[in-house]
């Protein structure tokens, strides 16, 4: 093989890598799911603005569950049930997200368990995200947000 059909290999293959994350992005938004940007916030960086990645929020029953857009993995990379979220913390993005994080967005810092995530999303979908919170079977008040 020469130079040229490997590289001709090579960008057919990161082409059809594309298309397979295009028509992944495609398939989950038509099954009901939202865009939302996500990171895992680390207790040796709780400050940290770093680590935003940009999925898909499906709503599952009792779960949500977000898939990186970026991924080549078919199943969801967090799970979050809603009896055990708590938001804790909600906030506009800071000055180091705004190239990552739409101007708009509302930033909502998430406890479930001993895990802690930040879910960066548009007001639309935010407005969905509390309804489904609120929308927990009575009895259930542990996503209310810490005073």
């Amino acid at each position: 093989m020469t130079i040229r059909e490997l590289v001709a290999v090579a960008l057919l293959f990161v082409v059809v890598a594309l298309v397979m994350l295009v028509f992944r992005r495609l398939r989950l938004i038509r099954a009901g799911g939202v865009d939302v940007w996500q990171r895992r916030v680390r207790a040796s960086a709780p400050t940290s603005t770093r680590g935003w990645n940009l999925g898909v929020l499906r709503y599952q029953g009792e779960e949500i569950a977000w898939f990186r857009v970026i991924s080549l993995s078919g199943g969801a990379e967090l799970r979050l049930n809603r009896r055990q979220i708590k938001i804790t913390d909600r906030r506009r993005p800071g000055p180091s997200e705004e190239f990552v994080l739409a101007s708009d967005a509302t930033v909502l810092r998430c406890r479930d368990g001993g895990r802690t995530v930040e879910l960066a999303m548009s007001q639309d979908v935010l407005t969905g995200f509390l309804s489904w919170l609120e929308a927990t079977p009575p009895g259930n008040f542990n996503h209310r947000q810490a005073s």
